[in-house]
């Protein structure tokens, strides 16, 4: 199977056709049919990167006749998935035999992020984390780099490149870690400081302050995260949080004066609207509520936390109506197993169902690019296709292969025959079923050869007249 990942030229007004599927309100706390917004046959109108118009082909056919029109067939047109946690450093390390997080750590994120001082070498992996990205559907991600400023600026030349929607940002960690992986105090916040200056905003690049998690930064070098915020109150904060069972007890070693985990960010002003702590599985419930009232924001990784043996996160705890938490999923490459957010859509089923709480596709699906928006501050950019938003999305094809094909026969033609076939979706899907990534409005990636799809880049070829 053949991929092709160069950016194509499209006119910079034109139109796409196919059933498109969105979300417009959180399926967790109103009816889902009433959340979901899906045109069996509708056209999507794009200019200069730019969503103009969605809606039925039908309706919307005469005022767009003009335009050129790529028309997929039997497939599902969606915004593109936002990945709210992910390590780009660690693609190379992912299925890690053998331990949990804190040894986990130790025997192999440590010496393979050591490697990302070289910018050259950075920006190698950079490149390669990326097209993983659009391979996968995924358009937006929040990013843990390394602890050098090199991989940031590697990091960010790339997606700059590719005119990307993404946040990252520098680890700070001054303690706890081998020497050859630390910062310190200070140089910690002078190097976090110039990278913010450096790549916040330029282009559609945003900047998140990166503290690894409590065990590896001092209580100074969480002030001085904390007075970044203060500095540069559009950045935002990314962090972990109870993880594992042993890394909360040791949090709790560290700082002695806390009141638990969050706690500890808390006191030093990282607890905010735009913070995200990723995983979040230890929680209790008064740290659930002070989530709610921060409107800070969790990252989800389910195949994470499988992989590692951390435990099950309480979705009905995160989504609870009396303190609701912004919640988005993350793949958390590379303790996460997979770069899709179809498989982590797959396994947050099953962790829900071990709880006894069935996880809808219409559900899995919202918190994958609406609520990953929402939870990222981004929803005004990014998430659906409501017009002025920026045309990030992706094509599915629905028989990427031949078990879909028997299950998923045809596109459904309404929205209740939809809740089906995205739930095979979700949990047969992978990147297989990733037949294009736009960015901007723009062809960024194509799966070649798929059942029923378009080939080659954007062209009369491509297109057909509408």
């Amino acid at each position: 199977m053949q991929s092709n990942f160069s950016p194509s030229s499209v006119p910079t007004r034109h139109a796409i056709r196919g059933a498109l599927l969105d979300f417009v309100a959180d399926p967790f706390y109103y009816p889902e049919l009433e959340c979901v917004r899906y045109f069996p046959d509708g056209l999507l109108v794009v200019e200069s990167g730019l969503i103009q118009a969605v809606g039925d082909y039908g309706s919307l056919q005469a005022e767009y006749s003009d335009l050129p029109t790529t028309h997929y067939s039997n497939q599902l047109i969606m915004p593109g998935f936002v990945d709210t946690h992910i390590h780009y450093p660690q693609i190379e390390m992912v299925a890690a035999y053998g331990e949990q997080l804190l040894e986990w750590l130790n025997q192999y994120t440590f010496p393979t992020e050591a490697k990302f001082q070289d910018e050259s070498y950075a920006r190698k992996i950079a490149a390669c984390f990326l097209d993983e990205l659009l391979k996968n559907g995924t358009t937006t991600a929040l990013v843990f780099a390394a602890v050098f400023p090199e991989s940031v600026d590697a990091f960010f030349t790339e997606a700059f490149q590719r005119n990307l929607r993404m946040i990252a940002g520098k680890v700070m960690m001054d303690r706890n870690a081998p020497d050859y992986i630390r910062d310190t105090t200070e140089s910690s916040y002078e190097q976090t400081k110039q990278l913010i200056q450096k790549w916040h905003k330029k282009g559609r690049l945003l900047y998140a302050v990166t503290p690894r998690f409590a065990v590896t930064s001092s209580d100074r070098q969480l002030q001085l995260a904390g007075q970044l915020l203060q500095e540069f109150p559009d950045v935002y904060l990314h962090t972990h949080l109870s993880e594992n069972v042993k890394e909360v007890a040791l949090v709790s070693e560290l700082f002695p004066d806390s009141n638990g985990y969050l706690d500890v960010y808390d006191q030093a002003g990282l607890v905010c609207h735009r913070s995200v702590f990723a995983h979040g599985v230890q929680l209790t419930d008064a740290e659930f509520e002070r989530l709610s009232a921060a409107q800070a924001a969790i990252a989800c990784c389910p195949t994470s936390n499988l992989f590692l043996g951390s435990g099950l996160f309480k979705f009905d705890r995160a989504k609870s109506r009396a303190h609701p938490v912004k919640l988005g999923m993350g793949t958390d490459i590379g303790a996460g197993t997979s770069f899709s957010l179809l498989q982590t859509a797959n396994e947050a089923y099953k962790v829900a169902q071990l709880q006894g709480m069935s996880l809808s596709a219409f559900k899995s699906l919202y918190l994958a690019t609406l609520g990953g928006a929402e939870a990222l501050n981004l929803a005004e950019q990014i998430g659906n296709f409501t017009p002025g938003k920026e045309a990030d999305f992706i094509v599915l094809d629905l028989q990427a292969t031949s078990l879909l094909k028997l299950r998923n026969p045809q596109v459904p033609p309404t929205l209740e025959t939809l809740a089906d076939t995205v739930f095979a979706l979700t949990i047969l899907g992978d990147d297989r079923s990733i037949q294009a990534t736009y960015i901007a409005g723009e062809l960024a990636y194509e799966r070649i050869g798929s059942t029923g799809a378009s080939s080659g880049a954007y062209s009369s070829a491509h297109a057909s007249a509408s």
